[in-house]
Protein backbone atom coordinates (compact mmCIF):
# COMPACT_ATOMS: atom_id res chain seq x y z
CA UNK A 1 0.00 0.00 0.00
CA UNK A 2 1.64 3.74 -0.91
CA UNK A 3 1.85 5.98 1.99
CA UNK A 4 2.77 9.65 2.04
CA UNK A 5 5.39 11.19 4.39
CA UNK A 6 5.86 15.08 4.61
CA UNK A 7 9.16 16.50 6.14
CA UNK A 8 9.96 20.51 6.50
CA UNK A 9 12.87 22.01 7.32
CA UNK A 10 14.76 25.49 6.49
CA UNK A 11 17.43 26.05 3.43
CA UNK A 12 20.00 27.38 5.85
CA UNK A 13 19.41 23.74 8.07
CA UNK A 14 19.33 21.42 4.84
CA UNK A 15 21.49 18.79 6.16
CA UNK A 16 19.91 18.25 9.09
CA UNK A 17 16.60 17.42 6.86
CA UNK A 18 18.76 15.06 4.60
CA UNK A 19 19.83 13.17 7.80
CA UNK A 20 16.61 13.19 9.26
CA UNK A 21 15.11 11.46 6.16
CA UNK A 22 17.62 9.44 5.47
CA UNK A 23 17.04 8.03 9.15
CA UNK A 24 13.72 7.33 8.56
CA UNK A 25 14.23 5.46 5.61
CA UNK A 26 16.67 3.44 7.32
CA UNK A 27 14.61 3.03 10.47
CA UNK A 28 11.78 1.79 8.57
CA UNK A 29 13.18 0.00 5.80
CA UNK A 30 10.61 1.79 3.33
CA UNK A 31 10.57 1.46 -0.27
CA UNK A 32 10.81 5.02 -1.76
CA UNK A 33 8.61 5.50 -4.70
CA UNK A 34 9.35 8.94 -5.33
CA UNK A 35 10.34 12.14 -3.57
CA UNK A 36 9.16 15.36 -4.47
CA UNK A 37 10.23 18.56 -2.96
CA UNK A 38 9.49 22.16 -2.59
CA UNK A 39 10.97 25.39 -1.59
CA UNK A 40 8.88 28.74 -0.35
CA UNK A 41 10.02 32.17 -1.29
CA UNK A 42 10.32 34.54 1.61
CA UNK A 43 9.64 37.47 2.17
CA UNK A 44 12.04 40.74 2.92
CA UNK A 45 12.90 41.65 6.54
CA UNK A 46 13.30 44.81 8.21
CA UNK A 47 16.57 46.61 7.33
CA UNK A 48 17.82 46.64 10.89
CA UNK A 49 18.02 42.20 11.13
CA UNK A 50 21.33 40.81 11.10
CA UNK A 51 22.70 37.99 10.52
CA UNK A 52 25.53 35.57 11.02
CA UNK A 53 27.76 36.69 8.38
CA UNK A 54 26.17 40.35 8.65
CA UNK A 55 22.93 42.23 7.29
CA UNK A 56 20.36 39.60 6.14
CA UNK A 57 17.38 41.01 4.52
CA UNK A 58 15.63 37.05 3.88
CA UNK A 59 14.97 34.69 5.94
CA UNK A 60 16.16 31.14 4.95
CA UNK A 61 12.87 29.51 2.73
CA UNK A 62 10.86 26.66 3.67
CA UNK A 63 11.54 23.53 2.60
CA UNK A 64 9.06 20.96 1.98
CA UNK A 65 9.77 16.93 0.92
CA UNK A 66 6.96 14.78 0.18
CA UNK A 67 7.85 10.88 0.10
CA UNK A 68 6.06 8.37 -1.64
CA UNK A 69 6.24 5.22 -0.15
CA UNK A 70 4.93 1.95 0.30
CA UNK A 71 4.36 -0.32 2.77
CA UNK A 72 3.75 -4.24 2.88
CA UNK A 73 0.41 -5.44 3.91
Amino acid sequence: MHQVKLFKGLESDYERLEREINAWIRETGARIISVTGNIAPQTKQSENKTGALGPSIYPPSDLLLIVLYETQG
